[in-house]
């Protein structure tokens, strides 16, 4: 079939391009990490399940395998600019029936990850309106609200997005670090203990759940490419802003969960999580900083869930995008609003999957804690873990057969590490994935919710052998991106 020139293509090239640079995508990068979130939820959770001190070490170790990992991730990014991130490297490195069944892996656990967040939004944005104006909504009420938001936000302009990021994650961080000051300022009868920073803490019954606990506090450091052809510079811009977030949230993180065991003691921090659990943070603020100052945490927790609803919104947004301009989705999901140049119709498929999500949890009265949100985020970002697996492998395949003119570092002595670690992440998930879920041994949502991604992958490869067989001019264009051309009769 003959390549034809028809002028601008309406499908491809639609986003926006030379809106961010590199401090805006990482506002986004970190806002879909959602730090004071991790901090007030994740660690102290961590500590609790899993009874291990040494999250502070964890944390460090697992921002090592990720830098690592992005060497190569950003070196392929500098050969293929592409909203579809996960999906494009995985198509060029190990064949488009791979890339289409990570792109199916990829929409449900963004999707899980985004919808799962208005859970807890709800949850912990009703307290604030009980102390303030007397009435206490349902969860599902507040929920909409922030879905209505968001759903607005996403047909705007992305950098309009992006100074909104910078504003709340500003905030959100200088309280963490706030926070971390005063444990830090007065410690326990234990003083400064290194306990939890030494590698030995590692060395524990139990520590694969507390390592993918902790790789889980990353998700969202990846989605620096997902902007990559909105970003000014993009051969700049991406890595700048993947090593940026990733040496940030690793630092932050580890002070974070150092500082807790510093205010508490190493001995004391397990059972005063399981106390306080979320709240552990600002019990801990509180009798240092005073009331009002906890109040504007528990503030910024809220925009904490707010900004990362806003980050994964258009994330999953443009993977929508990056599968219709291909065709591998229907062609309307390839286009964009023409004075935003956001994503239309791929936003408004994960608005009207919110809405339902927020609505069906209600009518049945579900936990919208620990069903949705904790379930949500467990579900989605085991996903990623597996994408960011799956992609190291590619790196390393497409460096081989085409190692377009990067250095051997780039192309092999830091993917190959990576990938034997992440293999290993991944096995750890797998076998503690009842344990981060909180549910008895035994239970079949254990293995129910992993299955899910091996269904989806099924199905990703069937679809793409249909392809390939009904209509071969879409399949050679999988993986193409905005160089993706109209062919005849497509």
């Amino acid at each position: 079939m003959r390549l034809v020139k028809t002028g601008p293509d309406p499908i491809a090239g639609a986003l926006a391009a030379d809106r961010l640079g590199a401090p805006s995508v990482v506002y986004f990068v970190l806002s879909a990490a959602a730090p004071l979130t991790v901090v007030a939820g994740v660690v102290t959770t961590a500590y609790a399940v899993t009874g291990i001190t040494g999250l502070p070490i964890a944390f460090l170790v697992v921002g090592v395998v990720l830098a690592v990992f992005a060497v190569g991730y950003v070196a392929m990014a500098r050969h293929m600019a592409n909203a579809g991130a996960f999906y494009t490297y995985i198509s060029r490195g190990l064949g488009r029936p791979a890339g289409i069944a990570a792109a199916w892996v990829a929409l449900i656990a963004y999707n899980a990850l985004q919808v799962g967040l208005y859970g807890a939004f709800g949850t912990a944005a009703t307290p604030l309106i009980e102390r303030w104006l007397g009435v206490t909504p349902p969860w599902w009420i507040i929920s909409l609200v922030a879905w209505a938001l968001v759903a607005a936000l996403g047909m705007m302009r992305v950098d309009v997005n992006g100074r909104l990021l910078a504003v709340l994650l500003t905030a959100e961080v200088a309280v963490i670090l706030l926070f971390d000051l005063a444990d830090l300022a007065n410690p326990a009868t234990s003083g400064f203990s290194a306990e939890t920073l030494s590698p030995s803490a590692l060395f524990a019954p139990g520590v694969g759940a507390l390592l993918v606990i902790a790789t889980l506090g990353f998700v969202g450091f990846e989605s620096s490419v997902v902007f990559s052809e909105e970003s000014r510079e993009p051969r700049r811009t991406v890595p700048l802003a993947t090593y940026s977030a990733v040496a940030i949230i690793a630092v932050v993180y580890a002070l974070s969960s150092w500082a807790m065991t510093v205010a508490t003691g190493p001995a004391n921090i397990v059972a005063t999580a399981r106390r306080d659990q979320a709240d552990t943070i600002f019990q801990l603020a509180g009798a240092h900083l005073g009331g009002a100052v906890v109040d504007v945490a528990r503030v910024l927790f809220v925009t904490s869930l707010f900004a990362a609803m806003i980050s994964f919104h258009n994330t999953t947004a443009r993977y929508f995008f990056a599968l219709g301009r291909e065709r591998v989705l229907p062609s309307a999901f390839g286009r964009t609003r023409a004075r935003s140049g956001a994503p239309k119709a791929g936003s408004i498929a994960q608005s009207v999957l919110g809405l339902v999500v927020i609505l069906a949890y209600a009518l049945l009265g579900l936990d919208p804690l620990v069903q949705l949100f904790f379930y949500g985020g467990s579900f989605g970002g085991f996903g990623v873990l597996l994408l960011v697996f799956v992609t190291s492998i590619a790196i390393i395949v497409f460096f081989a057969r085409e190692p377009s003119g990067e250095t051997f570092s780039r192309r092999v002595a830091a993917p190959v590490p990576a990938a034997l670690a992440l293999a290993v992440m991944v096995w750890l998930a797998v076998e503690n994935f009842g344990a981060l879920l909180g549910v008895p041994e035994g239970d079949p949502l254990a293995w129910i919710l992993p299955t899910v991604y091996g269904v989806a992958a099924v199905i990703g490869v069937v679809w793409a052998l249909v392809l390939r067989a009904g209509q071969p001019a879409v399949y050679s264009l999988v993986g193409m991106g905005a160089k993706a051309a109209i062919r005849d009769g497509v």
